[in-house]
């Protein structure tokens, strides 16, 4: 169980459960042992049912844990740690380059996955037959990205508090560079992304009452080729222009290329940007056309009667009337001039 994970609902059945239980149930992964955080209620009449996972229909939970269980998932916790220090040495071994962050078990450890970031693509096909050959059990090797890095590892926020994806955030918010401007706040990326490298995810919580009526909501802004922008990496010039997908392709002044929507892109000068209305913007009531009258139908076309006598309009005769036979030998040919030229 994780401390800010995501919620998941499923059916007590038969089972008495209150806020605090330890209960045991099937997910996509495996047996897993949770908590129970919200006590079980009924739902109303009108309200839809939630899903246990994505996708999934609810499920029932497999039964309430014992003291045996809570055993086991402590020596599941000693096992993660060392199966953590056996992978790192393997990563070594292996000169992969790639590093790890988390190693978690299923309850009943029929499954192990390993947590890892890399900055691109691994090959880790020997890392997984090593590690199988030492486990004995199924292993699965999960790329994540920087921010979900941050969630799994913890740690401290300029604000001096503990990293709100570590402590209460269930799932990441999106967060815009448009937040920041809209709240008079620094541009400076070093002053409002977090320890992740990504913009903060406090910026999100009182956006709304600095743009309940902020008139950006509507309208963004389209770049222009070679203008100068403020992107959440930093400060850098848009070399391209997608109208299709309405991002650009900037490159910073560190020499690095990113692709950002126009949503996330503000402009240094503001002449450079053209504004462009969203499809989302409320339109105006449009005049109901009258509608117009049908046309009477026109009645069917008669078809006139062909002449089946072959007849040959350029000559005004029979095709059949006989022609003149000429021969080759009627003709007087033609006389080339051959003498040489001078």
């Amino acid at each position: 169980m994780k401390k800010a994970g995501r919620l998941y609902f499923f059916e007590p059945a038969e089972e008495e459960l209150a806020k605090g239980d330890w209960v045991l149930v099937e997910t996509s992964r495996g047996l897993e042992c949770g908590k129970v955080v919200v006590a079980p209620r009924e739902l109303l009449a009108e309200e839809s049912p939630p899903e246990s996972e994505p996708g999934l229909p609810l499920k029932k939970v497999y039964r309430k844990a014992t003291a045996e269980d809570l055993i086991q998932l402590e020596e599941n916790r000693e096992g993660e740690r060392r199966a953590f220090e056996i992978c790192l040495d393997k990563i070594v071994e292996h000169n992969l380059p790639m590093k790890l962050i988390n190693v978690e078990f299923t309850f009943d450890v029929n499954k192990m996955i390993f947590f890892f970031t890399a900055d691109g693509r691994v090959d880790f096909r020997d890392l997984v037959r090593d590690l199988a050959s030492i486990f004995h059990t199924r292993i699965e090797l999960r790329q994540v990205g920087v921010r979900d890095e941050a969630k799994l590892l913890g740690g401290m926020g300029g604000c001096g508090r503990p990293l709100c994806c570590a402590s209460f955030l269930g799932e990441f918010i999106p967060v815009s560079i448009r937040m920041a401007k809209d709240q008079n706040l620094s541009l400076n990326p070093t002053k409002i992304s977090g320890v992740c490298g990504r913009l903060m995810c406090c910026l999100k919580y009182e956006n709304d009452l600095y743009c309940e009526n902020c008139p950006q909501r509507s309208v963004i802004f389209k770049p222009k080729l070679g203008s100068r922008v403020v992107v959440a990496d930093g400060e850098g010039k848009v070399v391209a222009v997608s109208h299709s997908r309405r991002n650009a392709t900037i490159i910073l002044d560190n020499n690095k290329t990113v692709v950002t929507g126009w949503e996330d892109i503000l402009p240094v000068n503001a002449e450079d940007f053209e504004s462009v209305e969203e499809s989302a913007q409320i339109e105006e009531p449009k005049p109901v056309e009258e509608p117009k009258p049908e046309r009477p139908e026109r009645p069917e076309r008669r078809e006139r009667p062909r002449k089946t006598e072959p007849v040959n309009r350029r000559y005004k005769r029979n095709e059949q009337t006989e022609r003149p036979q000429r021969f080759r030998g009627d003709k007087p040919r033609r006389q080339y001039n051959r003498e040489p030229k001078k």
